[in-house]
């Protein structure tokens, strides 16, 4: 589809400099862009590739301030990314959408399906399962018995949803993803032989979580483990049994949370940071990547960082001492050698 610059200023409510009837059809990234493509300029890093672009259209802040003429037209806004993501938003919607049951698809007689759903081939669809309207489910997407599946949510190729599960209104669950495997729950015996301890809860994804491929979510061992509406997941996560996610809550790929551990709303997790079992996030927390966080956070709004983890000004200052430390021990040594000299001569 093509689209004018007027069309686009009109949409985000934006100034045009330049030619207002210049078209484009596609998008990318200013550095790269080719003509009739669009793209965007929010990072003062980038602001030099404004004079170089051959992008026939770029969204830039209306407080930015040109230093030379530009051969792009430009529609000021008044934040750039935040325009951006709704062009692609719009230009996602635009994409034909998909509906229809695929005679290769596997429904059993006793499950609901709503109106106007998508169910690609090869999908399984267990015993008494409810697919609400307009859900997207497809190839190779598993859906054991009893689960629930809301209305608009889209599960990708190759997610898996265990018995008894349930997916909230809006979702996307992307490829490989996971829920409702068992929870990592072993005891041993008199002769330390671990025994299963049988993972009898369920996972509750509530509206408008997005889940990235090959994240797992383990159900709980009783009771439910929670992500809460608005939480998005990245790609290669593990949640464990009996976890609960709050509100809004982000994590980069490859967070770890423990067993029981309890995340508050509106969380920041950067990548490879991990949480223990059975601790307590207060709302708005900041971890670090890599982080590793042993112990409850109480202070809402905290920034942490370390392993283990502590607060982010103190890890700093401690840092500073630390790469001190190789100086520090030579400088002691000194000292040592010339209290040994001082003594040998008394």
């Amino acid at each position: 589809m093509e689209f004018t610059a007027k069309a686009i200023a009109e949409f985000l409510k934006g100034e045009i400099v330049g030619n207002p009837e210049i078209k484009v059809n596609n998008v990318a990234k200013i550095e790269e862009a080719e003509s009739g493509t669009l793209a965007f300029l929010a990072n003062p890093k980038y602001a030099k590739y404004l004079y170089t672009t051959n992008a026939s259209i770029v969204l830039i802040n209306k407080d930015f301030e040109l230093e030379k003429s530009v051969s792009t037209t430009l529609i000021k806004v008044d934040n750039a990314y935040e325009s951006f993501a709704k062009l692609l938003e719009l230009a996602e919607q635009a994409k034909p959408v998909k509906q229809g049951i695929s005679s290769l698809a596997f429904i059993d007689e006793s499950a609901k399906i709503g109106d106007g759903v998508y169910i690609a081939p090869f999908v399984y669809i267990g015993e008494n399962t409810v697919i609400e309207d307009y859900v997207k489910l497809n190839p190779h997407v598993f859906i054991d018995d009893n689960v629930t599946v809301k209305k608009n949510s889209t599960l990708n190729s190759g997610v898996k949803v265990y018995h008894e599960c349930v997916i909230g209104e809006n979702c996307i669950i992307h490829a490989g993803a996971i829920i409702g495997s068992d929870g990592f729950g072993f005891a041993p015996d008199e002769n330390n032989v671990y025994r299963k301890i049988p993972q009898l809860g369920n996972v509750i994804i509530e509206d408008n979580v997005e889940i990235g491929s090959n994240t797992t979510i383990d159900r709980a061992t009783m009771g439910t483990t929670y992500i809460r509406k608005g939480a998005k997941l990245d790609n290669l996560i593990q949640i464990a049994h009996n976890v609960q996610i709050g509100e809004n809550t982000v994590m980069a790929a490859q967070v770890g949370i423990a067993g029981s551990a309890k995340i508050g709303k509106d969380c920041q997790f950067g990548g490879q940071s991990a949480a223990a079992p059975h601790i307590q996030i207060a709302d708005g927390v900041k971890v670090v990547p890599q982080a590793g966080i042993p112990n409850t956070i109480k202070e809402p709004g905290s920034v942490v960082m370390g392993s283990p983890a502590f607060n982010i000004r103190e890890f700093q200052r401690s840092f500073i001492v630390y790469k001190q430390l190789p100086d520090l021990y030579k400088r002691v040594k000194q000292l040592e050698n010339e209290l040994s000299k001082l003594k040998g001569t008394e």
